[in-house]
Order: structure tokens, then sequence, then C-alpha cells
């Protein structure tokens, strides 16, 4: 008998298992799509075509700047608790050094007391705590004139110490920066304090005025045409950068190097994604079968989506690299049927030629009916 039929017959058996019972990860998209009814089904199975490109583009979040930090302009410094000041009075160095000539500026310097107020010969305590400097210069003139004729007086503030913002989160240097009789502007204040780029989210910057939050993506407002330098920071605003701990992207199956990959930049592509890890697998990958894989926060209310790329058409690369990532996104690339065919004989057979043991049994079984 012939011997060929029977061992094409044990290998047709062995391939129509194959992919059934191979071991690794598997998209089997049919069975996703037909095991419910479209209602029930958790997922949602999406091809990615320029159509699905713009309406992806059309759902990102708004990233310009908010128009009330637009609106605010900053006024002239105004003297608050702690500011020191330099008095001069022209003439009378009694009352500009009294602690003599030789003595440094800073100790000569007149401090605004906790509540607002400063104490200055002759006329006692002045109300100070938001006056701006020639406002304080004309009273100080005003109430020296009683005793001293037409007094010359100047103010210089020497220490700026009433009026900070705070800078927390992914930044180099946080801590306070101080607001100077020169308007502070976000720019500014961020580029003083650094940017951990290592650890910053780069999409959130939080600036948090007056009990409103204000988020800011400051990699795009600071790479596109934008007012972001227009806006002023004002004492008491806060400046928080997120960290990217949460915006990760997942890469798993057939790729160089399955990862998690953190960005701190507003936007990621899947281009960039599957070039960073080495790309797919061109011995084990299938073209057809790259997923991204995006979950909902409440799977009650809405479908999860899987966006398949069929990476052998020649527009493919143009469209993972309009594609945007979001973060928590899972990349799967499958394996081609081969690759799943030789996983599962590799199990059963690690080290043997499968043709070659599929004839050896058709030698056996017919060596084992002569005998009978």
């Amino acid at each position: 008998m012939n011997r060929l039929p029977l061992a094409a017959l044990s290998l047709s058996a062995l391939f129509l298992q194959a992919c059934m019972f191979s071991p690794g990860m598997h998209m089997d998209t049919d069975r996703l799509l037909t095991e419910d009814s479209a209602e029930e089904s958790l997922v949602q199975m999406v091809q990615i075509t320029p159509k699905v490109l713009i309406q992806e583009q059309a759902v990102q979040p708004n990233r310009t700047v908010p128009a009330a930090l637009l609106d605010y302009a900053p006024d002239n410094y105004r003297l608050g608790p702690n500011d020191g000041l330099f008095i001069t009075v022209w003439d009378h160095p009694e009352l500009t050094v009294p602690g003599g000539q030789q003595q440094a500026t800073e100790a000569n310097a007149r401090v605004v007391r906790d509540d607002g107020t400063l104490f200055y010969p002759f006329i006692g305590s002045v109300q100070v705590a938001g006056m701006t400097q020639e406002e304080l210069r004309k009273v100080i003139t005003q109430r020296l004139s009683r005793y001293i004729e037409q007094p010359q007086v100047d103010i210089n503030i020497i220490g700026y110490n009433s009026q900070k913002v705070t800078l927390s989160g992914a930044f180099m240097q946080p801590g306070f920066r101080t607001i100077t009789s020169q308007p502070l502007t976000l720019l500014q204040a961020v580029g003083e304090a650094g940017i951990d780029s290592e650890r910053a989210d780069l999409s959130h910057l939080n600036l948090i005025r007056d009990g409103q939050v204000y988020t800011l993506d400051y990699d795009y407002l600071t790479s596109h045409p934008s007012e972001v330098g227009s806006v002023y920071l004002k004492a008491g605003d806060k400046l928080h950068l997120g960290l990217n701990d949460a915006r990760k992207v997942f890469v798993m199956g057939e790729v160089a190097r399955p990862a998690a990959l953190s960005y701190s930049t507003s936007r990621m592509t899947l281009s960039e994604v599957l070039a960073t890890v080495g790309g797919p697998s061109p011995a084990t990958s299938s073209g057809r079968e790259v997923y991204v894989i995006r979950g909902v926060e409440n799977l009650e209310t809405e479908k999860a989506t899987i966006f398949q790329l069929n990476a052998q058409s020649p527009s493919a690369f143009i469209l993972a690299d309009q594609f945007e990532m979001r973060p928590q996104d899972v990349v799967f690339v499958g394996a081609a049927g081969i690759t799943r065919w030789n996983r599962f004989v590799s199990q059963l057979f690690p080290s043997a030629n499968i043709l070659g043991t599929a004839v050896r049994v058709g030698s056996d079984y017919n060596d084992i009916r002569n005998d009978n």
C-alpha cells in the first residue's frame, strides 16, 4: 500500500488542529463578532481607514489657551507683607540710612509688616499693602511735608517677598517663583523651573487660579502657533505638571521587543510605536493582523474598540503615521498562520521533521497490516 496518502492524511489532520491548539496569543476576530449579537457584544471592530482618521481627529481635546487666562493683564506691582523697601529722602541721611553710610543697603531696608503696615519716622505707621511704589511715594511725601520743607522722596523695592506662584509635579526645580515688578509669564516660570522630560506628561499642565483648574497641552501649545506666550501669572497661581506614569502604550505579540512605552508628548502615532519596538517581526508576524485595542471606563455604557490595520496595504504606512495613540492603548501584532502551525508542531515534535514523522506513522501502520 502507498504510504504517501496516509502520510498526507496524517499531516492534514495535524494541520487542521494546529491553529486551534497552537500556543501563544491570537486575535480571533470572527469569534469576537459572531459569538454575541451586535447589541450584546462588548467590543466593536473598526478598520483603520482615512475616514476613521478624520473621525478620530474630530474628537481630539481643545488645545487652545482659555480666554480667561488671556484676559488677565498684570498691573503695576502692589506692595504686600514682607516686601523690603529702601526709602530715600534726599538731603536727609538720618532718614535714608539711619544705621550709617557704612551699612549695607539691606540693613537700612524698611520691611512691610504682616498686617500690611510700614513704620516710618515722623509719620508713624502707614497702611501700604495694595499700594504701588508711586502711590506710597506720594503718601510719604505728603506726610513728611509737615516736618520737612519740600521733601524729595524716592522708593525702591529691594525685596520681593509678598507675591509668589507655586510649581509642583514633574519640574526639575519645583517650589516657589517670585513675582516682581517685571511680569512673570507662564513660559518664563516653566523655563526657570525646568522640565523633567523622563517623568513629565507635557500634555497636562494644570494652572490653578482662584479655584478654577485650566488644563493646558504644553507640548502642543509650544510646538504650534498659539497664544501661550501671552499668559501671565499672578500671585497665588499654582502650576502642576503631571507625571506620565499612566501615559503608556502596551505593545504585545509578534514584535521585536514587546514593551510598555511611556510618552511625554501630546502625540504618539501607531507608526512611532511600532518603530520604537523594532517593528513587526518579518519572520513570524501577519501583516493583516495589526490591532489597536482601546478600552473604555464603563463597558456597561459604551463598547471597547479594536482598530485593525492591514499592514500589507501600500497605504498602511500613511495611515499608521496619522493614527494617534491614547494612554492605555494596547497594540497587538498577530502571528502568521504558518507561525502558529510551526509552534503547534514544535510542541508535539520539538526536534523532528513533521513530514518524516507522518511517513513513519504510515509505514508502521502498513507493517502492522501486513503482519496480520
